[in-house]
């Protein structure tokens, strides 16, 4: 039996081939559990791919044009060893700006973590001045050599061993996202299949007598391969349904300020849950179709 065949079969109706299927049934009703919680599920994997790939490129690229030093020395040299640096960077090419944060910056900056009480006065905390470069940069190396002969408690900190993580985590966490999808297809098939051999062998004297009077093995096939197909799909589209409104209905980043917060689409992204009940119908479809040929030959 040809691919092209079973496409035309499955598109097009026959009444008398869809009374060889069950129309319920413990297949019936697998097959449409199973394709309903995969999609579901499909539906966040992705929304989770893409919201992690996102929230890593946004910190890979407010990382990306932008430095920090940070001087440590005694109180007595702080201020001085402060406009040195502040003097360097003015003089150094491809650094559009550059401040010394105040201590209500530092306050500000701390206080996610110790709490808005913080008394910077009474802890040796260091000083930071902030660096935003311009599109073409500055030569981080020429930058440390010469604050290190003017301003040796100042470190330079260029983000780098940070932006490189998070690039990586970005193109892994899509990668695992993929991984996802293709195991919850997998899963999905193994399980229309079993459904689509005991519906086979549930109506194995139906076979029987249709082969009596001259029905071909490819006849009853498409009858199988249609029925599954259209209850994978069916149950595919109520589970994306309904993922799609579990991702709407999630707080917003918005909202609240928690890393995993934002777990939705974006923009075009909206359009990508439409590929989930094709990607169930077609992984149903050689599944039956496997499964009926299979089947069929052992009913012999």
């Amino acid at each position: 039996m040809s691919l092209g065949a079973d496409v035309f079969a499955l598109i097009s109706r026959d009444s008398q081939a869809d009374r060889v299927v069950p129309r319920s049934g413990q297949s019936a009703r697998l097959t449409l559990a199973t394709s309903a919680a995969m999609a579901f599920l499909a539906v966040f994997a992705m929304a989770l791919s893409m919201a992690s790939g996102r929230l890593a490129d946004r910190w890979s690229d407010a990382l990306a044009q932008s430095s920090t030093i940070r001087i440590s020395a005694p109180e007595a040299e702080l201020e001085a060893q402060t406009w040195a640096v502040l003097t360097v960077l003015e003089q150094t090419p491809g650094i559009e700006s550059a401040r010394a944060l105040s201590d209500e910056d530092q306050q500000a900056l701390l206080s996610p973590w110790f709490g808005p009480d913080l008394p910077l006065d009474d802890l040796p905390i260091p000083r930071l001045i902030e660096i935003i470069e311009t599109p073409e940069g500055y030569d981080p190396d020429g930058l440390r050599q010469r604050l290190a002969a003017e301003a040796p408690g100042a470190v330079l900190d260029d983000h780098d061993r940070w932006r490189r993580p998070l690039a990586d985590a970005a193109s892994r966490l899509r990668l695992l996202g993929g991984l996802a999808l293709v195991l919850i297809l997998g899963a999905t098939a193994a399980m229309v299949t079993l459904a689509a051999q005991a519906a086979l062998s549930a109506n194995e004297q139906v076979i029987r007598v249709l082969r009596l009077v001259g029905a071909r093995d490819s006849y009853i096939a498409r009858a199988f391969v249609r029925r599954f197909t259209l209850r994978a799909l069916t149950g595919a589209a109520m589970g994306t349904g309904i993922g799609v409104l579990a991702v709407l209905i999630l707080p917003s980043a918005r909202d609240t300020a928690a890393i995993l917060t934002g777990l939705s689409f974006s923009g075009a992204g909206w359009l990508w849950p439409l590929l989930i009940p094709i990607l169930a119908a077609t992984t149903a479809f050689f599944a039956t179709r496997f499964a009926a040929f299979r089947t069929l030959r052992g009913l012999q």
